[in-house]
C-alpha cells in the first residue's frame, strides 16, 4: 500500500510543475511582447527623427545654394553703385565716351540678375517700412502728406532670392 500512496503524490507534483511552467512561459511571453512593443516604438521614433533630419538638411542645402554667392554679390554691389553714380554725373557732358561704361554696368547688372539678385522696389513717396527700408535721416516734411513717406532714396537695396542682402537707404519725412 505504501507503493500506491507514493504514486499519486508523484503525479500531483508533475501537474503542479506543468501549471507553474505554463504560468512562467505566459509571463515570459508577456514580457517579450512588452519588450518587442517598446523596441518597435523606439524604432518608429528613430525612423521618424531620421526622416525629419533628411528633410531639414535638404531644405538647408537648397537655402545654401540660393544664397551661396551672398558675400561675393554683396562685395560687388558698391562697384555697381559707383558705375551708376558715374554715369548719372557725366551723362550729358561726355555722352560718347561714357557709352562703354554704360555697357559694362549693364553687363554686370545682367550677370548679377542671372544669379538671383534683384533690386528692391523703393520709390519716392512710398510709405516707410522699417522691415524693408533703412532710414538714414529724418527731415521735416514740407506738408503733412509727406510724413512717414520716403523723401529720397540715397542707395538702392537688393534682394538675393527672397532675402534682403542690402536694405535701401532712404530719407524719411517727419
Amino acid at each position: 500500500m505504501a507503493n500506491k500512496t507514493s504514486k499519486p503524490k508523484a503525479k500531483s507534483k508533475k501537474t503542479s510543475f506543468k501549471k507553474s511552467s505554463k504560468v512562467d512561459i505566459s509571463k515570459q511571453l508577456e514580457e517579450l511582447n512588452e519588450n518587442l512593443n517598446q523596441e518597435k516604438d523606439k524604432f518608429l521614433r528613430l525612423f521618424a527623427e531620421f526622416e525629419n533630419f533628411k528633410k531639414r538638411t535638404a531644405r538647408e542645402r537648397i537655402e545654401l545654394f540660393k544664397t551661396a554667392g551672398k558675400e561675393v554679390i554683396g562685395a560687388i554691389l558698391p562697384i555697381l553703385d559707383d558705375f551708376e553714380r558715374a554715369i548719372d554725373q557725366t551723362k550729358e557732358v561726355h555722352a560718347k565716351p561714357i557709352e562703354g561704361f554704360v555697357l559694362i554696368k549693364n553687363k554686370l547688372g545682367d550677370v548679377l540678375k542671372s544669379n538671383g539678385l534683384n533690386p528692391t522696389e523703393t520709390n519716392i513717396g512710398d510709405t516707410f517700412d522699417a522691415d524693408i527700408h533703412e532710414a538714414i535721416t529724418l527731415i521735416p516734411a514740407v506738408d503733412t502728406s509727406q510724413k512717414g513717406k520716403i523723401i529720397d532714396v540715397t542707395e538702392k537695396g537688393y534682394q538675393l532670392g527672397d532675402k534682403i542682402i542690402r536694405f535701401p537707404k532712404v530719407v524719411v519725412g517727419q
